[in-house]
């Protein structure tokens, strides 16, 4: 029985514009994922039996509708068909969870690509990034980088990806304590869906926004109230469709003075911007081993 812990990290659109809308009702967007040294927690238990099985530190998450049961379903499915997997092969996933629900940090969606990256590894599946990301876009638009592990300029609905290497800097994340639906967002007549597109990779702070943020403000009063305070100690930004929103530092010590004045009506912590996924890095490092083992 192989027992796996792995990270699920938050990530933070940098900016957000939306570039058009299609037929379908998909809005073309474009934006810089970057992720940060904080998320959740994912342990896997592999079983000699089918079933898979969820538990979570948040109950109300431990459902058949979780992005994480769904993307194990999806790869053990998907593998079967490919003729790669022919035991039954099952698994026990615990979450511990730390990322707030409808916080626009990705939750879900690294959770999910967590749980396919773990699963490959764990099932040994001839399987490459590109077609594990392709299952992941089944899930969400934003699985794809976190299973490609790497900060990235995204176009279309997000699955469009080059890498990027914004600064790694220090960010302070508010929760203001509200939770944004985002199809609401995406579906709100008022939403601006005209940005001029820009011309990769010729972007700045100061040149892009997040698209999304003014409809935020006037929806959410709490978002508001936490950008005007916020943007008192740094540049700050809403990411993807809120409800969170974060401020840029040049060092930890000024963004964890900041969080000491945080209201404490709203929950918050200081992370690091990261580059690489950090579950990609631990699964190269359990792949050496395995590989020294059996040598």
């Amino acid at each position: 029985m192989e027992v796996l812990t792995l990270p699920a990290v938050a990530k933070l659109n940098l900016f957000l514009h939306i570039v058009g809308q299609r037929d379908n009702g998909y809005h073309n967007l474009q934006t810089l994922f970057q992720f940060v040294n904080f998320g959740d927690s994912l342990t896997f238990t592999s079983k000699q039996t089918a079933d898979m099985t969820l538990s979570c530190t948040e109950p109300a998450l431990e459902s058949a509708d979780n992005l994480v049961l769904k993307a194990a379903q999806l790869l053990r499915h998907d593998a079967k068909q490919l003729g790669l997997l022919h035991l039954a092969h099952g698994v026990h996933i615990h979450i511990d969870k730390r990322l707030p629900f409808g916080g626009g940090l990705g939750g879900g969606s690294s959770d999910a690509a967590t749980t396919l990256l773990a699963l490959r590894h764990i099932w040994k599946l001839p399987i490459n990034d590109d077609q594990l990301a392709d299952l992941g876009l089944q899930l969400g638009a934003d699985v794809p980088v976190f299973v490609r592990g790497h900060a990235a300029f995204a176009e279309g609905v997000g699955e469009h990806l080059q890498l990027a290497e914004p600064p790694c800097l220090w960010y302070l994340v508010v929760h203001p304590g509200v939770e944004i639906s985002t199809p609401s967002i995406f579906k709100n007549p008022d939403l601006k869906r005209d940005h001029s597109p820009l011309k990769w990779p010729h972007w700045s702070w100061e040149t892009t926004t997040n698209d999304c943020e003014p409809l935020v403000r006037r929806l959410y009063p709490e978002v508001a109230n936490a950008l005007d305070w916020l943007v008192e100690y740094a540049p700050s930004r809403l990411t993807g469709t809120g409800a969170c929103i974060f401020g840029r530092f040049d060092s930890e010590t000024l963004a964890r003075a900041a969080l000491k004045r945080m209201p404490a009506q709203w929950t918050g912590f200081v992370a690091r911007g990261l580059n690489e996924n950090p579950v990609c890095q631990q699964l190269r490092q359990a792949s050496t081993v395995n590989l020294t083992n059996q040598d």
